[in-house]
């Protein structure tokens, strides 16, 4: 399963004798200890000693320091420095503020700021409609997390979880021309958040909510949904949904199955397993057997909150009650957005004829997609670095960009299922294939088709 990421790439700067051959025993080494050499430069040549900076893609940080080690125990050879080329990237952070608009003379500045923009400010109190015509507000987002559920790390708090508030701000600028935000709230009572929100909200023309761990999330999105007049998008539950959506309608045309016909067994219950169920039921699914870290979510299964009741109404038609083990006898689909090493080989080999695997958990999804591939038809997972990933970034770009476009200020469940459906269709019928069932995040066509897609459901 373990295979070398760019997302643990290292440089490393090694010198050595001319007559050592230094270039050949570093690759040598390199490669004999499973890395992968992405780069390689001759920094300096001298007669005494030769200089090299080596880039290699390594699986995790212990396996970099393995390759440090490897090299330094070959004598001749000098490990002068090694670099993390992530944490390189983030150095000094990744976004920033960048002006529109000229400041080279009085007159720039007698028009950009006072006295010019006094005429504008009292422009938006005859007409505050004008906010989104003369300001920020109309391409702006806030991305908004109080760092309780951040990644697969958990609950690190809102300082750890702006790295990567700041690379969702990234991807919403490279992707869809959105200037987003990070708000890293320094507080996780549901009132708090609500309240700071809301009262941030002028500044925005959307709010995407980022990480915040379940049950809370379902309140904060609801309540927020209450009180602004601008959309509100929980992007661990709806992306997630959407992309899972568009991803198993593809995969479903290869199969030749229909989604109202098919057995599906869900391993994880939180904000983006409800999601996910509600869009499939939307959608024609009639057949959702679910399962949590408790188990089978059903029959005797009671709760208060209003999000696990509504799975629990609506997930087990049949009164399935055994384990996921025997639930995955005969299934058709499974979907996974829970822990590693949930399901066996014998689980997948004991599914229907044409099954379909998404084991969504990441880094380690639920069971190793090489395995799953052996008797699965349809394999997808959350990562890179195998065929079908279901990525959030095919959804949220083109979402924001629709939304923010039509000045819409709320979002229903038809604007959803129309952006899967638009993802779906990136992919013609001659591109589909069981290793292509969603479109590459880099397709321009993604963001202009779901914001299309968006604005006429809105």
């Amino acid at each position: 399963m373990a295979s070398t990421s760019p997302g643990y790439g290292i440089t490393i700067r090694v010198e050595g004798s001319p007559e050592l051959q230094p270039v050949a025993l570093i690759t040598t080494t390199i490669t004999n200890a499973g890395a992968t050499i992405t780069a390689l430069d001759v920094v300096e040549s001298l007669l005494e000693k030769v200089v090299i900076d080596v880039t290699c893609d390594t699986i995790d940080s212990d396996h970099a320091q393995q390759i440090h080690d490897a090299l330094s125990a070959n004598n001749g050879l000098t490990v002068r420095k090694v670099s993390d080329r992530t944490f390189l990237l983030h150095l000094g952070g990744k976004i920033e503020v960048t002006s529109k608009v000229p400041l080279k003379t009085r007159d720039d500045l007698s028009r950009a700021y006072t006295p010019g923009v006094a005429r504008i400010s009292q422009a938006i109190v005859d007409d505050p409609s004008d906010v989104r015509r003369l300001t920020m507000k109309r391409n702006t987002v806030a991305v908004v997390t109080d760092g309780s559920a951040v990644l697969g790390l958990g609950n690190i708090g809102p300082a750890a979880a702006l790295p990567v508030m700041e690379g969702k701000a990234a991807l919403f600028k490279r992707f869809a021309n959105v200037d987003a935000w990070p708000v890293c709230l320094d507080t996780q009572d549901v009132d708090e958040i609500v309240r700071t929100v809301q009262l941030i909200a002028p500044v925005y023309g959307g709010i995407n909510l980022e990480d915040i761990s379940a049950p809370r999330c379902f309140e904060v999105e609801r309540r927020l949904r209450e009180l602004l007049d601008i959309p509100v998008f929980h992007d661990d539950q709806h992306g997630t949904a959407i992309v899972v959506l568009a991803a198993l309608r593809n995969a479903l045309k290869l199969v030749k199955k229909e989604m109202s016909a098919v057995k599906i067994v869900m391993s994880g219950a939180g904000a983006a397993g409800t999601a996910i169920a509600r869009l499939l039921l939307l959608s024609g699914a009639q057949n959702i057997i679910a399962f949590d870290k408790d188990g089978l979510i059903g029959g005797d299964s009671t709760s208060s909150d209003p999000m696990r009741s509504w799975f629990i109404e609506h997930s087990n038609p049949g009164n399935f009650a055994g384990d996921i083990h025997q639930a995955m006898v005969g299934a058709d689909i499974f979907i996974g957005v829970s822990a590693p090493h949930v399901l066996k080989e014998a689980d997948v080999a004991a599914m229907a004829a044409g099954s379909i695997v998404f084991a969504l958990a990441n880094p380690d999804p639920e069971i190793d997609p090489v395995i799953a591939r052996k008797y699965a038809t349809v394999v997808a997972t959350g990562r890179s670095d195998h065929p079908n990933q279901i990525n959030n970034v095919l959804a949220f770009p083109g979402i924001f960009r629709g939304l923010l476009d039509a000045q819409a200020h709320k979002i229903t469940d038809k604007l959803l299922v129309a952006a899967a459906e638009a993802i779906a269709d990136c992919v013609s019928p001659s591109q589909l294939n069981t290793s292509f069932i969603v479109p590459s995040v880099f397709d321009p066509n993604v963001v202009v088709k779901v914001a299309a897609a968006v604005k006429a459901s809105v």
